[in-house]
């Protein structure tokens, strides 16, 4: 089954980073974070991936072409440009096979997903779209029996987003109680992680956002939702970025692989 990653976008409100790069490729840890993606994917056995590529789409297309040089020792012969890696194990190299498709520079998220469908073979009947800026701890092959189960063309996951205030908490006499630092808050959004059915195609327009879409699948009853009540994280400001770099640290809920 086909991944596509949405990554073409140029992240204007992350331009401390995306100046210089497309936000897909802003590290966390010692990797960009649609490898963290990536990777969430591949645990639950989803590997092929197509990249929606716009903003600066050779960045992207160079890292993965030269990831094993960027993560590893090696040497290298110039005469025949022959390459010794020198990998500690196995487990150094992903198993991706990616499709990098320029789907434009101002090409809207619907019509990337338009531009991609040649690239999802027609006896394949369902493909999992992303964007390439948030992380979860979601089971995604729960998603995709799910998805199976309720027989819509498509299904997206819905999550509780994180506040980007602090809230205050008061009792009847207007007395301050506590302070909750950025609470995830109880109401529900599209954190992507999405599955469709090739019919999808029919709903989306070129020139449009994937949520046109959406909404017309809605209206004919033809849109489910998978509730999340894990984590999920999107990156969408520095400090939202160095945020979760921290999390990288410590204890990062969404690394569900070895």
């Amino acid at each position: 089954m086909k991944v596509i990653i949405l990554c073409g976008g140029t992240g204007t409100r992350l331009k401390e980073e995306t100046e210089f790069k497309p936000k897909p490729m802003v590290f966390v840890g010692t990797k960009p974070i649609i490898w963290h993606i990536m990777k969430i994917y591949s645990y639950y056995g989803y590997n092929d991936f197509i990249l929606a590529l716009g903003y600066k789409a050779n960045y992207i297309k160079e890292y993965f072409l030269n990831q094993k040089a960027f993560g590893s020792d090696f040497t290298l012969d110039t005469a025949d440009h022959k390459t010794r890696y020198y990998l500690r194990s196995r487990g150094e190299v992903d198993n991706f096979r990616i499709t990098f498709v320029d789907t434009g520079l101002d090409t809207m998220p619907g019509e990337r997903i338009l531009r991609c469908q040649k690239y999802i073979p027609k006896e394949d009947q369902f493909f999992l779209v992303t964007y390439g800026d948030g992380v979860t701890d979601l089971n995604i092959a729960k998603v995709v029996t799910f998805h199976k189960k309720q027989k819509t063309i498509g299904t997206i996951t819905g999550v509780h987003p994180r506040s980007k205030y602090g809230l205050v908490k008061v009792n009847k006499k207007n007395m301050v109680l506590h302070f909750e630092e950025k609470p995830v808050l109880s109401d529900l959004v599209n954190g992507g992680y999405m599955v469709f059915d090739r019919r999808i195609f029919k709903y989306l327009k070129p020139g449009e956002t994937e949520h046109p879409a959406l909404v017309r699948l809605s209206k004919l009853g033809q849109l489910s939702l998978f509730k999340h009540d894990g984590f999920w994280y999107a990156v969408d400001t520095y400090k939202e970025l160095e945020d979760l770099i921290k999390l990288w640290k410590t204890d990062p809920p969404w690394k569900v692989w070895d």
